[in-house]
């Protein structure tokens, strides 16, 4: 007999799982693009090491074959959700060292005629001068736009 005075006392038990589902509360009825984990945006500080970095990076160019290309574009997949400060300027200096590559080739093949010689120096110190102005300027958090820069990636 409880339980028969339960039921009538409250009729409300009763009450579909389709009932309760349109009751949802708010964090139930996020969508799943809603309720993904947010990538942690980066402070000011750290973005200004990484924009440098992605800079004084290309000098891995040195030791590493392509690595004037392969660090700032590691550093520009990687961080480029965390800081548009960051994705920014790893693209300059992406886009900066593929044409910086292309210049320095084209030199190296004029050293066939002689004026490379004259050539290949001059865009050597000119691309070391430039990335380091570069990353002095990102370390001071200024956006920076490479001289003679051909912009593949935009």
């Amino acid at each position: 007999m409880p339980a028969a005075s339960r039921e009538s006392k409250y009729p409300n038990d009763k009450e579909t799982t389709e009932q309760k589902a349109g009751q949802q509360g708010p964090a139930e009825t996020q969508t799943p693009q809603q309720q993904a984990p947010v990538k942690q945006q980066m402070d000011e500080k750290q973005a200004r090491g990484w924009a440098m970095l992605s800079h004084l990076g290309t000098f891995a160019g040195v030791v590493i074959p392509f690595g004037n290309i392969i660090a700032p574009l590691v550093i520009w997949l990687i961080k480029r959700e965390e800081s548009a400060f960051v994705e920014d300027q790893a693209k300059e200096s992406l886009n900066f060292q593929i044409s910086w590559s292309i210049y320095m080739s084209i030199a190296g093949l004029l050293t066939l005629i002689l004026i490379g010689f004259v050539l290949v120096p001059i865009a050597a110190i000119f691309g070391i001068i430039v990335v380091i102005i570069a990353a002095v300027r990102a370390n001071k958090g200024e956006k920076y736009r490479y001289p003679l820069c051909i912009r593949f990636i935009r």
